[in-house]
């Protein structure tokens, strides 16, 4: 377990950028992430970087949504002891055993007993902005773009949407 965070390094410094036009383009695009474990935490930084390169959005925003109410998009620093405090933190927030209703058959036609994954969900959230300038996503110096996975193994659809000048 590496004990060191992955520092953002954009290829060029942001710069103060001005642009106005009358044309705005909007790209769309869907991509798959495997997972492999009930809980676990993703990089996706430079997955969504690369894709916002090539869609040619020079300045704008870039929006990355998740199409499941059981695995999450959020920012963070991704260092794996700070990862493995954040499965620790939600675990003990939200226990898998809590006797949630929605496990309860007399309450729900769920079977995957996963009440604790959509809890867990509710804190990251399920989708997030991202500023594009200079056709690359803004971020600090430690943050990241993470995905959680919170009822895996499966496969995850994500969507991402830039929207911007060229």
């Amino acid at each position: 377990m590496s004990k060191r965070s992955t520092a953002t390094v954009r290829e060029r410094p942001v710069a103060r950028t001005t642009s106005v036009t009358d044309v705005v383009t909007v790209h769309s695009q869907t991509f798959v992430v495997e997972t492999d474990s009930r809980m676990q935490v993703i990089d996706l930084t430079e997955r969504v970087m690369a894709l916002v390169r090539t869609l040619g959005v020079r300045e704008g925003v870039v929006h990355v949504f998740s199409m499941h109410t059981t695995c999450a998009v959020f920012i963070n620093e991704f260092q794996q002891a700070l990862v493995a405090d954040m499965l620790r933190f939600l675990e003990h927030v939200v226990a898998h055993d809590g006797g949630w209703l929605h496990n309860d058959p007399a309450h729900s036609d769920c079977d995957r007993m996963n009440a604790d994954a959509h809890l867990r969900s509710m804190f990251l959230g399920h989708s997030l902005s991202l500023q594009v300038s200079g056709g690359e996503i803004v971020l600090g110096q430690w943050q990241r773009v993470l995905m959680a996975e919170l009822d895996g193994p499966r496969a995850r659809t994500l969507r991402l949407q830039a929207m911007g000048t060229s």
